[in-house]
């Protein structure tokens, strides 16, 4: 079947618009309860009886459903789709030009995590995780994120909700930031937001050295065991063995059966001059000097809004700090 503009579209063909699963994707796979990397859990619409004959028919309510849907999805994934006029009541319902091609654009979107949307909005602050104090080794933090089903877990992401980390450095405890905080402060540059999406993770920040490239992973690529996602090393300060990692992994390694996402932060400081200076003989430096001040592992997520077509839109259902520590 060609779905050739100008053809009368059949009852059948109407239906295979709204519900392949393979192919031309439909329009509910895509939208509604889908399956595997599919599915948005937007109401679905109604298939017809179809016999497939040759007077078979569709209303123009029916047409007019299934354009509204396809530019709903359209406007919340940012993706063009070709422009079209609803039909009214007595006209002959004919195939719209692209409307197979403009359905497989639009299923591919979901499926790769809505990447350019723009209905989303950022959190305020879920979890803060501080190191317990000033430290010369490393703060490792992890945190959880958990949703009431798989499927709202697919939903989130699929339409561009992601998990964000934010670094923050709130002070050494001593009278200035230290040549090592500075060195911190680079770090905190590098990654900027660290966000992890349905197919991809990104960082908004940049420099440093990336040593460990793992951003093509999103939360349907992770497994039960942690996944390096990324390795920043200081490339351009005194302390050059100073590292930032982050790393995920999910509860079941099923993209919608999972329900838990978990996050492992790690700052390391592997420079082994870590003396603390005696307060007889300071000239000017700080006791601290060789310690990393007080940092913080922020947890946020971005999440989707109804501003542009979505409704409902889905969210986590808890978050906790699984540990934090300092060494």
């Amino acid at each position: 079947m060609g779905y050739l503009a100008g053809e009368t579209i059949l009852d059948n063909e109407y239906n295979e618009f709204l519900n392949n699963t393979s192919g031309v994707i439909g329009i509910n796979h895509t939208m509604g309860v889908g399956a595997t990397v599919y599915g948005l859990g937007q109401t679905e619409l109604a298939t017809v009886t179809a016999d497939g004959g040759a007077d078979s028919k569709i209303k123009a309510a029916q047409w007019n459903a299934l354009l509204t849907a396809m530019d709903n999805i359209a406007n919340h994934t940012n993706i063009s789709v070709t422009a079209r006029t609803q039909v009214t009541t007595g006209d002959t319902v004919k195939i719209k030009a692209a409307v197979a091609t403009d359905l497989t654009a639009l299923a591919a979107a979901v499926a790769g995590g809505s990447t350019a949307a723009t209905a989303l909005g950022e959190s305020s602050e879920l979890r803060s995780a501080a190191s317990s104090t000033r430290y010369t080794g490393s703060h490792t933090v992890e945190h959880s994120v958990t949703f009431a089903n798989g499927n709202n877990l697919r939903y989130f992401f699929n339409s561009g909700g992601k998990i964000r980390i934010k670094l923050t450095r709130t002070g050494n405890g001593g009278s200035s930031a230290t040549s090592k905080d500075s060195s911190v402060d680079e770090l905190i540059t590098a990654m900027g937001n660290f966000d992890i999406g349905a197919q991809v993770s990104t960082r908004s920040g940049s420099g440093e050295t990336l040593t460990t490239n793992g951003f093509a992973n999103g939360v349907d690529d992770l497994g039960t065991s942690y996944t390096t996602i990324f390795l920043i090393t200081q490339a351009n300060g005194t302390y050059t063995s100073m590292t930032l990692k982050g790393e995920a992994k999910v509860d079941n390694a099923t993209y919608g059966t999972a329900v838990k996402v978990t996050v492992k932060m790690t700052l390391t400081d592997a420079d082994d001059g870590d003396g603390t200076f005696t307060s007889g003989n300071l000239s000017s430096v700080d006791v601290n000097a060789n310690a990393i001040g007080t940092t913080d592992f922020g947890l946020f997520t971005m999440n989707p809004t109804t501003a542009q077509g979505l409704d409902p839109v889905y969210g986590i259902s808890a978050n906790a700090i699984e540990s934090n520590s300092t060494a």
